[in-house]
């Protein structure tokens, strides 16, 4: 049996906890924590009347809205590769039932991929990451992997990419990419590539998609949850490879969603093919939301640095994955020695939640978490405005006030 979803029941838990007064900085939930651009909000509006069924796949307009934002961004893409479905978590698990094989995981990675892959019925096979960056598997370690889960009796056919990544928030380079590449060529593996937090990249030229290297053998997957902060609109698209194979995927995924989620809503659709267009609205908000991810995000990471703790220095979105292997004494002599320990006592006598490194992959011993910066932007519309337009968004009382609470408990952890 799945368990339920560990950032959706820390998210609930943490949002119990306020509601009866306690302070909570909440960095452990990857909500992109912005206000709703007003033209996106219009755009809804003015779909409401849209309220019949739909193609399962999505109508012509909004398809042709995602595949000309694709193609902007490099990747050439027709409206007949486009699935658009109620978020692209359900898109993600309907590629996993349809594709035959076991799946490859770069470790840690986001918590929902080994459990779709459960209920998908497949094996996991694990992979650790490149110390460079998360969201890939290290390719030297993963044609010895491949090897020895076929020993076991396992068949690797899937293998899942994050670019940018989850939970690292670190992007692989294009060299390391199309090593990737080259091994899933030659085992003949499926890439499934989720690019949701693809325009969230500090630097979006640096990201490269695996569909440009591998085109005959990659599917992608996004939204617009994390770039344009709408989460619960679930608004999610699935580009399938050209040609005869893309269509049987794409066959496959749309005779499991018409029985799951006949379609994605009219004035959700209406809404998606607004911002895909890419209008200038939508771009200077997405800019304005890449500049605040970053500027907050290393603020974080100085925090991690200076109190001696390894973390990657984040390189898109809103996410730290810090190790506190070096402060395993302190926190031994605490009775904390595993990730999970470590998460609830920041919670239980520090106030911050944070999501431990286990529900990512990792080993129980190991002493990570991950810690998302959005939701510190603000808990009002108009703080979250104010920290979007904001030219120096940390000297804010209210995100000041968080980080400093940050380095004041990473430096009593490190007390003796």
């Amino acid at each position: 049996m799945v368990s339920r979803s560990a950032t959706l029941a820390l998210n609930d838990a943490i949002n119990a906890r306020r509601a009866t007064g306690e302070d909570i900085i909440h960095l452990g939930f990857g909500e992109a924590g912005l206000p709703v651009l007003p033209e996106a909000a219009a755009a809804l509006a003015d779909g409401a009347g849209q309220n019949s069924y739909t193609p399962v796949a999505g109508t012509v307009r909004a398809r042709e809205a995602v595949a000309g934002y694709l193609s902007r961004g490099g990747l050439p893409t027709d409206a007949s590769q486009i699935l658009l479905a109620p978020g692209s978590k359900a898109l993600l698990y309907a590629a996993l039932s349809t594709l035959p094989g076991d799946v490859v995981l770069p470790v840690p990675s986001w918590v929902t991929y080994a459990a779709q892959a459960q209920l998908a019925g497949k094996r996991t096979i694990p992979v650790p990451i490149p110390g460079a960056a998360g969201g890939v598997p290290d390719p030297e370690l993963l044609t010895s992997a491949l090897a020895a889960a076929r020993a076991r009796g396992a068949d690797p056919r899937i293998l899942i990419l994050t670019l940018p990544d989850n939970p690292t928030g670190t992007v692989a380079g294009p060299a390391l990419v199309q090593q990737v590449c080259e091994l899933a060529d030659r085992h003949g593996l499926t890439v499934v590539c989720d690019e949701i937090y693809r325009d969230l990249a500090y630097d979006p030229a640096a990201v490269q998609s695996p569909a440009a290297l591998l085109p005959d053998r990659t599917i992608v997957t996004g939204g617009l949850s994390k770039t344009m902060a709408l989460g619960g609109w679930r608004i999610g698209f699935l580009r399938v490879p050209e040609g005869s194979a893309g269509h049987r995927i794409a066959d496959g995924i749309t005779a499991l969603g018409s029985e799951l989620w006949s379609c994605l809503a009219g004035p959700m659709q209406a809404a998606a093919a607004y911002v895909f267009d890419s209008p200038p609205p939508v771009l200077e908000h997405v800019q304005a939301s890449r500049r605040l991810h970053a500027t907050v995000a290393h603020a974080a990471h100085d925090i991690f640095a200076k109190a001696g703790i390894s973390c990657r220095r984040p390189q898109a979105a809103f996410y730290l994955y810090p190790d506190l292997e070096v402060l395993r004494p302190e926190l031994a002599a605490r009775g904390i020695r595993t990730g999970v320990a470590l998460a609830d006592h920041l919670l239980e006598e520090h106030g911050i939640g944070v999501l431990a490194g286990e529900h990512f992959g990792d080993a129980p011993e190991q002493l990570r978490f991950r810690a998302a910066t959005s939701l510190l932007y603000g808990r009002t519309a108009d703080e979250r405005w104010t920290a979007l337009r904001s030219t120096d968004p940390v000297s804010l009382p209210w995100i000041s006030a968080a980080l400093e609470r940050l380095d004041g408990t990473l430096r009593a952890l490190g007390s003796k």
